[in-house]
C-alpha cells in the first residue's frame, strides 16, 4: 500500500495541496481563500447584531451557514440558486457545516449576535464541504478577532476531510475523479483534540466492515492534523500582519 500511488502523484495518504489565503474579500476581514488542489471556495464570516427568534433575550449569539456552488464551478454548468430557492444537496451541506461549526465555539460568549458564515465554491473537484468547514474555520477565528478582539478565541479547532475506497484502496482526500468510483465515500470532522465531530459517510457501491471503518479514521485524523496545522499557522501569520 505505502507504494501506491494515484493518477494526480500523491501517495494514498496524502491529502492535495492546501492553501488558505486569508482576508481574501476587501470588504470583509473575515474571509479567506480556501484551496484544496482544484477545489476552490470562498469561505467569509459576518457577525450581526441580532439573533434567530428562538434566542431572543437568551443572552446567547448563534453560528449559522450558507453554502453554495458557482455555476461555472463544474464542468457543465449548474443552476444558480437564487434566494430561498435551495437545492437539496446545498442545504444538507450547509446545514453541516453550521452545525460542525457551532462545535468549536462557546455561543454564549457571542451575547446576542449571529455569526454567518457563507461558503461559495468556484471551483470544484471533490471535497467541496470538507473544504468549507476548514476554510471557514479559519474565517470565522478572523471575524471574532477583528469585530471582539483576541480574548474571544475558539474553544476547539476543527478540520475536515474525506476518505474513500477507489479500487480496493483506501484514499485519503478524494479528487472528484476518484469520489465518482469510490465504492465507500466518508466526510470526517475532527477536533484538534482528536474527538469526532461528525461522520458522514456511506457503501455507494458495497458495504463496508468494521475493519475498514477504523482505517478510514486512522486516515482521516492523519490528514485533519495536517489541515489544523495549516489552519493555525494560517491564524497567526494573518493576527501578526494586521
Amino acid at each position: 500500500m505505502i507504494d501506491f500511488i494515484r493518477k494526480d502523484g500523491r501517495a494514498f495518504d496524502q491529502i492535495r495541496s492546501c492553501k488558505i489565503t486569508p482576508h481574501f474579500l476587501e470588504h470583509n476581514p473575515g474571509s479567506v481563500l480556501m484551496e484544496m488542489g482544484s477545489t476552490k471556495v470562498i469561505c467569509s464570516a459576518t457577525m450581526e447584531d441580532k439573533v434567530p427568534f428562538f434566542l431572543r433575550n437568551s443572552n446567547q449569539g448563534w453560528l449559522t451557514a450558507e453554502y453554495s456552488m458557482l455555476p461555472s464551478s463544474t464542468p457543465h454548468r449548474i443552476q444558480r440558486e437564487i434566494g430561498s430557492v435551495r437545492h437539496g444537496r446545498s442545504v444538507e451541506i450547509q446545514r453541516l457545516i453550521g452545525r460542525s461549526l457551532r462545535m468549536a465555539f462557546d455561543l454564549k460568549k457571542f451575547k446576542e449576535k449571529t455569526i454567518v458564515v457563507d461558503c461559495d465554491v468556484i471551483q470544484a473537484d471533490g471535497g467541496t464541504r470538507t473544504a468549507s468547514i476548514t476554510g471557514a474555520y479559519v474565517a470565522i477565528c478572523l471575524a471574532i478577532h477583528h469585530h471582539m478582539g483576541p480574548s474571544f478565541g475558539a474553544d476547539r479547532q476543527i478540520a475536515s476531510v474525506s476518505i474513500g475506497k477507489v479500487d480496493h484502496m483506501i484514499l485519503l482526500d478524494l479528487n472528484y475523479e476518484e469520489d465518482v468510483r469510490a465504492a465507500l465515500d466518508i466526510n470526517l470532522i475532527m477536533d484538534n483534540q482528536g474527538a469526532i465531530i461528525e461522520i458522514q459517510g456511506t457503501g455507494e457501491k458495497e458495504p463496508f466492515n468494521r475493519k475498514e471503518l477504523e482505517e478510514v479514521l486512522d486516515l482521516g485524523q492523519k490528514g485533519i492534523q495536517e489541515l489544523l496545522e495549516i489552519q493555525q499557522t494560517v491564524i497567526q501569520q494573518a493576527l501578526k500582519s494586521k
